[in-house]
């Protein structure tokens, strides 16, 4: 099976929503997920973005897998950095390289920013 991976826009919002939830259920942590789709919309799409995701998507189309990061700055680097907040693969698609092509387009996207 083909995977596209691509950056989320705001209508993906659903998506993430959905794989913050499985990834919740996984750790064993949904009672400390209290985050809303306002929360993501605000944070990630808004006037001041905080985060941003990269999703993965299956044949049919449905997101299946996610990693969310942000930039931040090193201070004895004097360069910025991208950090890794989550990785999630639903688990009916997991071992078929979904996570390793999200890594992959990240690390593309570290260096084009110059991290």
């Amino acid at each position: 099976m083909k995977y596209k991976i691509r950056e989320a826009t705001e209508i993906d919002i659903p998506s993430i929503m959905k794989l913050v939830e499985g990834l919740a259920i996984y750790e064993k942590l949904e009672h400390e997920m209290v985050a809303t789709a306002d929360d993501f919309a605000k944070f990630g799409f808004g006037e001041n973005r905080y985060f941003h995701a990269l999703l993965a998507a299956d044949e049919s189309g449905e997101d299946v897998g996610f990693a969310l990061y942000f930039f931040t700055f090193s201070t004895f680097l004097a360069k910025p950095t991208l950090f890794l907040e989550d990785l999630f693969v639903m688990p009916d698609h997991r071992g078929n390289g979904i996570g390793i092509a999200l890594l992959s387009e990240l690390a593309k996207i570290a260096i084009e920013k110059d991290c």
